[in-house]
């Protein structure tokens, strides 16, 4: 049995300003997924009043300090490096998915990530998820290893240099080098 949609009504301004602060007390987000939130909201019969009426509210949000992607980015990043220990690339791209402007999304990941040891980062990562280093000559678990830390967002040179003093062999590192190509 497929659930119907509720219909869309007709919204006032401090009706969607009221639904839109609740939303953001439940968890910080940025405007894109704030404007996606709105638009499941007002109807687009309206001939483009929902759209100015999303912007109208978006604009008074940001002047109340409500919503602003440079915190939100700067905030998720920290969280992200230090209690997921996840990689660089992993916080760019989870940010972008969200919506973030690129210029932002550099700042706050510079920032975040400045003075911190890539390899450091990926060594306490497997740590938090327990992967210990690989019997000599297993291969499964040392792939295995290999494709967890990129999935974490680190570099390819980073987990190249930690399989190599876990005296990974020199076979396994190039096939796992032909992967990352």
């Amino acid at each position: 049995m497929a659930f119907s949609r509720p219909k869309k009504k007709h919204y006032s301004e401090d009706e969607l300003y009221e639904y839109a602060v609740g939303a953001l007390a439940r968890r910080m987000r940025t405007v894109a997924e704030l404007k996606r939130l709105l638009r499941a909201r007002v109807e687009e019969a309206d001939g483009g009043y929902g759209q100015t009426l999303i912007e109208l509210i978006i604009r008074r949000l940001k002047d109340n300090g409500y919503l602003n992607d440079s915190q939100y980015a700067a905030y998720f990043s920290s969280l992200r490096r230090d209690n997921q220990k996840l990689g660089r690339r992993r916080v760019v791209t989870e940010l972008k998915i969200k919506g973030v402007h690129g210029d932002v999304i550099n700042k706050a990941v510079d920032a975040a990530f400045e003075g911190v040891s890539e390899e450091r980062q990926a060594r306490e990562y497997l740590r938090k998820k327990r992967m210990a280093k690989p019997a000599k000559g297993d291969q499964k678990a040392a792939a295995r290893i290999f494709r967890q830390l990129a999935r974490a967002g680190f570099g390819s040179k980073t987990i190249f240099a930690i399989l190599k003093k876990w005296d990974v062999d020199d076979e396994m590192l190039s096939v796992l080098e032909g992967e990352c190509s």
